[in-house]
């Protein structure tokens, strides 16, 4: 019995392994590592990047389909994404499923309240809450 739970375990690591390399193959045959890295900027954002700010939106990937192959402009800063007709719409579609599937786990805290959605996604983003830092006040050097 133990030993069919490792190797279902290790077929679902293998079955998630595999799908990341499908997409990053795919994405190597489109072209799309020529500006794009998975976990790194270079000309655009990384996929990890997009991932995170479109996750949580059930219309992501169709989203990221169309721009994918109709480019954008200002979304990411002043560089524009040129269109890229080359990727048929159905592989469009299949690296925005796989871009989507970048979104880091994030292991909920069993002592925490109810998750805010706009505060975990600022969080993955690097960004602080509005109103909320974790910075201590300036010290002055006097004492009260």
């Amino acid at each position: 019995m133990r030993f069919r739970g490792l190797l279902i375990a290790g077929l679902l690591c293998f079955g998630t392994a595999h799908a990341t390399d499908a997409g990053r193959a795919l994405a190597q045959r489109s072209v799309c590592l020529a500006c794009h890295q998975v976990d790194a900027k270079r000309v655009g954002p990384s996929f990890r990047d997009i991932a995170i700010r479109y996750a949580g939106n059930e219309a992501a990937a169709e989203y990221l389909a169309r721009t994918i192959r109709d480019g954008s402009r200002g979304l990411w800063g002043a560089i524009p994404m040129p269109a890229q007709r080359h990727v048929d719409p159905a592989t469009a579609l299949q690296l925005a499923e796989w871009i989507m599937t970048l979104v880091p786990k994030v292991e909920p805290d069993e002592n925490a309240g109810p998750a805010d959605p706009a505060v975990e996604a600022g969080a993955a983003a690097g960004r602080a809450p509005a109103g909320k830092t974790d910075i201590a006040a300036p010290v002055t050097g006097e004492k009260s």
